[in-house]
């Protein structure tokens, strides 16, 4: 049972030490609460006067082969006063693959994308990172934020990179182990040695025991890796635009597809990318992590699901977590995907753990606003009463034309009020064709070719054009408000025996002017593998001409699309940014009647209708 202050008065924790005949009292410097936030503290904010220091915690695993358990180099910022007053404090940990440095760009690092479907790129070159950093220092990213106002920070570099020992795995279970083993260590659970090698030890005496984890992209997963071992100690995570499955985010219902502006990436080039451990352990862990287990597991022919990815999956490994979760994404994210950080927050719903989310418009990275980190770190690690807990409302969402540090409230994600309409296509191509909610017969079936070399922008804008299908609601005359998963399902048929399918939800007409928002043309997009249409984890060559039934989710958001504008549904077949290339010509004709899309509308069927009423 938790004991908890009253966060309506002023919260001043002094200690006072009585000593000598006289009574002399001395007051000690301790973290100052106000609001339910703790607040900088004057004697905390000398940074020459931080006691800072590096060592190194033994984990429980070796993987770098050496027949050693492997250590994880860490570093300590804290106020002074945890070694001259006594003071324990909690802690704010953030871990990362990138502090000492990452590979440079070279050409042909990137696995080729210029070829078909189901065969193999050519080899590609691997790039070797050259290490930085001095010691102590790992990162000074945090301390200016948070030791001023109490808390230690405390960093870690990740498995076999800068100083840790070991090997990389990219979403590996040592990946989890690892921080884990730095709060145990921080608990007195686990060994901390001054060297890497060596054998004095060092013991945390200057901390309550309590961590809390924050951090952006890989940085972001870490906290939820560590969170799924269950380890006792870590309170909180507030996890930013974490990548919490590598397959979500190097493929795609099956189909092989690129992070956004990273084209050609897969889990063995981010794996070159960070490997900055001992150049001795490099041979080893590259024969054994990267040319072993990565290229039997990853599988960029089919792009199925499998055993290497699913052990990659955070969503599986869920069931021991504690630690309460503020998750922040933005809408906008093409590179790690918002549906990363939703189908983690939904499950730690499902699982009655304290959570809510932040949602910006934005693209990748952004932290919630510094008050809300604020109150939740202040209560899960210092205890404080100041609401966090009895807020009824989960989501916070800024809306298109507010500041970052302004979201809007809402009672959950996606909004309760959102209710699924269902839109049927009318014919077009190659022209624009119509999205209505009443099912029409007769309308046939329409073709597209596929032609890489066109990108979606140009296709959405297009009038008239064969390389996509496009279909268009009419003009609305109040503003509509998206919130929740978009679904698709098309029934399709190709004319070769594999084909990408990928689909943009648009706000037309497009805006191309300098004014134009991030949020003013595209909503939203999904892609797949028709091959996978009825297994994830087992793909069937298509059989040229056969009309099959593909279902899949576009990613979540949530936007107000505002009058005057349209939404339409792009269906095309290679996205110039993100999937393969293959040769010009595939046709996939699309079946209009066995097609529907499902949008989540606030207000539902009657707010669509309402909002179209007019023309």
């Amino acid at each position: 049972m938790k004991k908890f202050f009253n966060a309506s008065f002023l919260l001043v924790s002094l200690t006072i030490s009585f000593f000598n005949a006289n009574a002399q009292t001395t007051l000690k410097a301790a973290p100052v609460f106000e609001n339910g936030e703790t607040q900088i503290v004057p004697e905390f904010k000398d940074a020459d006067k931080w006691i800072r220091t590096d060592l190194w915690v033994e984990t429980p695993f070796d993987t770098d082969g050496d027949g050693k358990k492997d250590r994880m180099h860490v570093d300590v910022t804290r106020p002074y006063q945890t070694e001259t007053e006594g003071l324990k404090l909690p802690v704010i940990y953030e871990s990362s693959p990138y502090y000492s440095g990452v590979a440079p760009d070279v050409e042909g690092g990137f696995w080729d994308v210029n070829h078909e479907l189901g065969q193999a790129g050519k080899a590609r070159v691997h790039a070797e990172v050259v290490r930085t950093g001095k010691r102590p220092i790992i990162s000074n990213s945090l301390i200016a934020t948070w030791v001023p106002r109490g808390f230690i920070v405390v960093h870690s570099s990740s498995p076999g990179t800068g100083l840790s020992q070991g090997s990389p795995t990219v979403g590996g279970e040592n990946e989890s182990l690892a921080p884990k083993s730095v709060i145990d260590w921080l608990n007195g659970r686990a060994k901390g040695y001054t060297s890497a090698d060596g054998t004095e030890k060092v013991k945390a005496y200057w901390t309550t025991g309590k961590v809390g984890m924050t951090g952006t992209s890989y940085n972001g997963t870490i906290p939820l890796a560590a969170a799924t071992t269950g380890v006792k100690g870590l309170e909180v995570i507030i996890p930013i635009a974490p990548n919490t499955s590598y397959y979500h985010y190097y493929r795609s219902n099956g189909l092989v597809r690129s992070p956004g502006g990273y084209l050609g990436e897969d889990v063995d080039v981010l794996y070159d990318f960070i490997h900055s451990g001992d150049e001795s352990k490099r041979a080893y862990n590259n024969a054994n992590t990267r040319d072993t287990e990565m290229k039997n597991g990853m599988d960029r022919i089919t792009g199925d699901y499998n055993d290497f990815w699913s052990d990659r999956d955070y969503l599986n490994q869920m069931p021991k977590m504690k630690a309460a979760l503020l998750m922040a994404h933005g809408f906008n994210d093409w590179n790690v995907m918002p549906e990363h950080s939703y189908r983690i927050y939904k499950k730690a719903k499902e699982m009655g753990l304290e959570t809510a989310i932040y949602y910006h418009q934005n693209g990748h990275g952004g932290p919630p606003p510094l008050e809300m980190m604020n109150k939740w770190f202040t209560h899960y690690l210092f205890g404080i009463e100041n609401g966090i807990e009895k807020n009824t409302n989960k989501a916070f969402i800024v809306r298109e034309n507010d500041a970052v540090d302004k979201p809007t409230s809402y009672q959950d994600f996606p909004n309760p009020e959102a209710k699924p309409v269902t839109f049927y296509l009318t014919k077009g191509a190659p022209k624009v064709g119509g999205l209505i909610t009443e099912k029409s017969s007769g309308e046939g079936k329409e073709t597209l070719v596929d032609n890489y070399s066109f990108n979606g922008e140009s296709l959405a804008r297009a009038e008239n054009t064969d390389h996509r299908l496009l279909y268009v609601s009419p003009k609305f005359t109040k503003d509509i408000h998206l919130s929740g998963v978009p679904k698709i399902t098309i029934k399709l048929a190709s004319n070769k025996s594999a084909a990408n399918l990928s689909v943009w939800l648009v706000s037309l007409p497009w805006n191309e002017g300098r004014t134009a928002k991030i949020t003013d043309n595209n909503i939203t997009r999904g892609w797949a593998d028709p091959q996978n249409h009825a297994s994830i984890r087992k793909g069937e060559p298509l059989v040229p001409g056969k009309k099959y039934e593909v279902s899949f989710d576009l990613q979540p958001d949530d936007q107000v699309v505002k009058k005057g504008q349209q939404i339409g549904l792009l269906i095309f077949s290679s996205d110039k940014e993100f999937t393969l290339h293959p040769e010009p010509g595939t046709e996939l004709t699309v079946d209009l009647e066995g097609t529907q899309l499902t949008l989540p509308i606030v207000g539902g069927k009657k707010a669509f209708s309402d909002a179209i009423s007019d023309n």
